[in-house]
């Protein structure tokens, strides 16, 4: 096969519409463009346009940044709320519920606007540091759900131990020192061999 006999596909080139031409061609005076209008005028409409209502290009946000998908969503409640169950008692999720104060299905957050005026025990998913201190000022306890569990003394003090690195390392022998070569002019000295001893007449 040479150059020359490459060709293209059947039906991948076409000829061009020739129009204007006159009107024996089928396709001169109006050029296929109709009669009048805006469509059949040079410039016609320009891309994008939508007849003059607000253009997809113009209504879509362009403002820099992006969302989170990984964003946790709580249903929050501030502890000014928290005044309506009874001293002593336990909240968690259920009895938030229960009164209105948060969404079923999502995750609770306690908040620390307003003040707190009785002990409680409550039980969510997330507080906030003034919540937190506001409900244990009053002699409450606090309970984050899925918290992880803590290590205890002894388990961390292994752990530190596994990672910390060797202290004693051990030490490579000394590479042996070579003989100091003569200077130019001196005569290399031969070592004497050592002579054996007779050995002893018994």
């Amino acid at each position: 096969m040479q150059l020359h006999d490459l060709k293209p596909a059947a039906g991948a080139h076409r000829k061009a519409r020739r129009i204007g031409r006159g009107t024996g061609s089928g396709r001169g005076k109006t050029s296929g463009r109709g009669q009048k209008g805006q469509n059949a005028r040079s410039e016609g409409f320009r891309l994008g346009f939508e007849g003059g209502q607000m253009p997809l290009s113009q209504r879509l946000p362009k403002l820099p940044g992006f969302k989170n998908p990984f964003k946790k969503i709580y249903s929050v409640v501030n502890i000014s709320k928290l005044s309506r169950f009874p001293d002593g008692s336990k909240v968690d999720a259920a009895s938030l519920a229960e009164a209105g104060l948060v969404r079923v299905g999502l995750d609770v957050k306690v908040l620390g606007t307003g003040s707190i005026d009785r002990k409680l025990t409550v039980v969510a998913h997330a507080f906030s540091n003034s919540a937190r201190e506001a409900i244990e000022a009053r002699g409450g306890t606090v309970t984050v759900i899925g918290e992880p569990r803590k290590i205890g003394p002894r388990r961390l003090a292994a752990k530190t131990a596994k990672r910390a690195p060797k202290a004693e390392v051990e030490e490579a022998p000394a590479p042996a020192q070579a003989a100091p070569t003569p200077e130019r002019g001196e005569s290399r000295e031969k070592p004497a061999k050592a002579q054996s001893e007779p050995a002893a007449e018994e």
